[in-house]
């Protein structure tokens, strides 16, 4: 499989302190023009074909006063496409990005090689959000993603966007990250499950490693029944191939030392169920069960773009739900490698099953921190919709920073509450255990209280249950069903809320 994010990574982003020129204005075939709510004097003034740009716009005013958008083609030899925003500066995170993916739908049918951006009448907090979410929304709207038709859609021809009216440099090496870290995850997500089989899936992280300079183990049956990893080993054993295992990846800074963050994965790349087989409408689907593996790893992406200075380990739990004679069964009773027996109720409760063996094995490592991702539970989405996914942690004083790391990103998360009376609907008459119940109240919740048991205490940990993997229509500024929650969030999360750098109670 080919490594899908090298488009982007082409893609130049410029950026010029002055409004354009009217000849580079007129020199572009498409240009985006941001404005605040109700521009003035002096914004217009900033305009090249200011006077035909603010008699348009009044008359779309006169005929609808809510409009805030123009698209209209300038009297010029190249005909320039205008697109002129106008919004209000204190807009949210997650409206802002849906506004510039919205945009950037409209811009990419046009298929520029390049986009003049011009932004006017924002203080620089403000341009600055306008730019990055600019560029994270029409850099998001080029990543090509897999296709099998017999006409293979075309990439897209944008080279470079030209950003003016600057008041300053905006940083944008998080955008420049998060974007190919977001297009592998989304990239890997649609893949049909005959193609990213788990010897597929580990062949092509095989070949990443080597590309990005990751360290890389397999730990296949043989070395998980060495480590007693009883509960993966009871989801894969019913496969026809043998070919389940943990990923561990390494990557390390320049320089040695720092707290280490460990980056978790659910990567279940089809589950039917198992003997619990699922129906139809919701077997449906169910290739992109190992978005939890596509998130981590995509953040893993990202990181080393960011050249973070502290060691990041990535565990990503690879296998397939299959039916079978060898299948895993309802009554079962099985140990985990931390040494925890655990009572299966319901096959399609898979996900915490792999995941137990991974987040214990990957605190033996004793990292600071712990994230884990997974397409975990229906309750979730029940919950909050896929427009938000869900978080828990072991530490009650995460909940303010991880809330606003969705907010702030745009990638919308609630945190549930994590108490320990919720153990009592997991006990079990013969093991440590219930893997779940099959009543179904508060899954999500329960869900997390297991996984929690493979945790040690003394190691920070953040459990996402992504509700909003997919959503139709897209999600903030990712256009696609698919939206690789997570890889913003976590940039967010650690970039900005700073987790890394404290201890939580």
């Amino acid at each position: 499989m080919q490594i899908p994010y090298r488009h982007t990574e082409k893609i130049k982003l410029n950026q010029h302190t002055k409004a354009p020129l009217k000849k580079q204005v007129d020199a572009a075939r498409i240009a985006l023009i941001l404005l605040p709510e109700k521009p003035g004097k002096a914004q217009w003034a900033q305009l090249a074909h200011s006077d035909v740009l603010k008699t348009r716009y009044q008359q779309l005013r006169r005929q609808d006063k809510k409009a805030a958008r123009l698209v209209t083609d300038l009297p010029n030899k190249t005909g320039t496409r205008i697109i002129l925003q106008t919004l209000a500066p204190q807009t949210c995170t997650f409206e802002l990005l849906t506004l510039a993916r919205k945009l950037a739908e409209t811009i990419r049918t046009r298929d520029p090689a390049s986009l003049l951006v011009q932004v006017a009448g924002f203080r620089q907090d403000e341009t600055t959000r306008l730019v990055e979410a600019t560029s994270a929304a029409v850099l998001a709207s080029v990543c090509p993603m897999p296709g099998y038709q017999s006409e293979a859609a075309p990439v897209a021809s944008l080279k470079h966007i030209d950003f003016y009216g600057l008041e300053e440099r905006v940083d944008l090496s998080a955008v420049q990250a998060e974007i190919p870290g977001n297009h592998l995850a989304r990239w890997l997500s649609v893949l049909p499950s005959n193609v990213l089989t788990p010897t597929a899936y580990r062949k092509f992280v095989t070949q990443l490693a080597k590309t990005e300079g990751w360290e890389m183990t397999f730990l296949d049956s043989r070395a998980l029944k060495r480590k007693k990893a009883g509960a993966f080993l009871a989801v894969s054993q019913g496969s026809p191939v043998d070919d389940a295992g943990i990923v561990h990846l390494r990557y390390r800074p320049s320089r040695r030392g720092g707290k280490k963050l460990a980056l978790v994965g659910k990567g279940i790349c089809f589950d039917t169920g198992g003997v619990n087989v699922k129906p139809a409408k919701y077997m449906n689907g169910m290739h992109e069960d190992m978005q939890g593996s596509a998130v981590a790893l995509g953040t893993l992406l990202a990181l080393s773009r960011l050249k973070v200075n502290y060691p990041v380990d990535c565990w990503l739990a690879l296998a397939e739900n299959h039916i079978g004679s060898k299948a895993y069964k309802p009554n079962d009773v099985v140990t985990a490698s931390n040494g925890i027996s655990i009572e299966v109720k319901h096959t399609d409760a898979e996900g915490r099953m792999v995941l137990a063996d991974t987040l214990a094995l990957a605190s033996k490592a004793k990292p600071h921190f712990i994230i884990d991702y997974a397409t975990l539970t229906g309750a979730c989405i029940y919950s909050l919709s896929s427009r938000y996914s869900g978080v828990f942690s072991n530490r009650d004083s995460l909940h303010g920073p991880l809330t606003t790391a969705g907010r702030d990103s745009g990638e919308r998360v609630w945190p549930f509450p994590l108490d320990k009376d919720f153990d009592d609907s997991l006990k079990s008459d013969i093991a440590d255990t219930l893997q779940c119940t099959l009543e179904g109240d508060a899954d999500h919740i329960l869900a997390a209280r297991f996984l929690k048991r493979f945790v040690n205490d003394d190691i920070h940990w953040v459990h996402v249950d992504l509700a909003a993997s997919t959503h139709k229509g897209g999600l903030g500024h990712i256009a696609t069903d698919t939206t690789g929650f997570g890889v913003r969030y976590t940039l967010n999360l650690l970039l900005q809320q700073s987790i890394m750098e404290n201890s939580w109670r």
